[in-house]
């Protein structure tokens, strides 16, 4: 069989970033449009085979600064994904010379900002507080949820199921997170957190992201468990979140949850048409 010859052959470049270890895959697909379909995402989300990934990001022309799309590891799609989106604004910022972005996606309209000293904040909108927003199967109060250990629900354009612990490092996140990411309350699946309070203004968190397993950090889920603590009166609407990778900051103000943190862009490279072949 002729080999593929890799100098003429479609190949596809991609850009690896983190924010504070939740990792991504970005493809910027502004000046020539990509197909991504399920099964080329698994190949990329796998951490042997592929590159490996918590989300895997697209960026596209929109009507602000750029449109995002986001897709989980397992080939899911994800209206909200807020570390991703701060790595692209910090990344769109540099490119543009902007202190300052609007940005689309199917949440809907984020604008992000230059914090200063490379901390980039994002404003994730209002959280979803209503049952069906979120969504859960019924009607129900959604601060305290009919599940042992009566966890919050709250939606930030993703459902999330925030469980308020004594010691997080106590939960075996793995068999915990996996038994309620697919609990029938939750018709779409749900993130899952385990969060432990330090203060009024500190909040030591864990996340199981559905369609991805544990992960060292999530903005949306930050998010989530702000103002999941702030709902139960157990913090102020500002607090600083400890994740196993590092820590956001997080204010739930009148214009929606503003979270800010460091970004890393590691690395761009390119998938090989040899690989692309593989996954089709």
């Amino acid at each position: 069989m002729a080999r593929m010859n890799q100098k003429t052959a479609p190949s596809l470049p991609f850009m690896k970033m983190h924010g504070l270890g939740n990792d991504f895959v970005v493809v910027d697909a502004r000046s020539h449009a990509r197909s991504l379909p399920e099964k080329l995402v698994r190949g990329i989300a796998h951490r042997q085979m592929g590159i490996g990934f918590d989300q895997l990001t697209v960026i596209e022309n929109g009507s602000g600064d750029a449109h995002l799309t986001f897709y989980n590891a397992d080939g899911s799609t994800s209206a909200a994904c807020g570390n991703a989106t701060r790595c692209i604004a910090r990344y769109l910022m540099d490119e543009s010379g902007k202190d300052a972005l609007h940005l689309t996606t199917d949440r809907g309209d984020l604008y992000a900002q230059d914090a200063g000293n490379r901390i980039t904040s994002v404003n994730m909108g209002q959280p979803q507080l209503n049952w069906n927003e979120i969504p859960l199967r019924e009607e129900m109060d959604t601060l305290s949820l009919p599940i042992e250990g009566a966890p919050t629900a709250t939606g930030m354009g993703n459902p999330h199921c925030t469980f308020f612990v004594d010691d997080v490092s106590s939960i075996d996140l793995a068999a915990f997170g996996a038994a309620h990411e697919h609990h029938p309350l939750y018709p779409e699946r749900t993130n899952v957190q385990v969060a432990q309070i330090i203060g009024p203004d500190h909040i030591r968190m864990r996340v199981w992201e559905r369609g991805v397993g544990i992960t060292l950090a999530s903005g949306s889920s930050s998010c989530a468990t702000a103002v999941a603590a702030a709902r139960r009166g157990l913090t102020g609407r500002a607090v600083s979140i400890d994740l196993d990778g590092g820590t956001l900051h997080v204010d739930w103000r009148d214009d929606g949850v503003w979270m800010s943190g460091p970004t890393m862009h590691v690395a761009d490279g390119t998938f090989t048409a040899e690989f692309l072949a593989s996954c089709s």
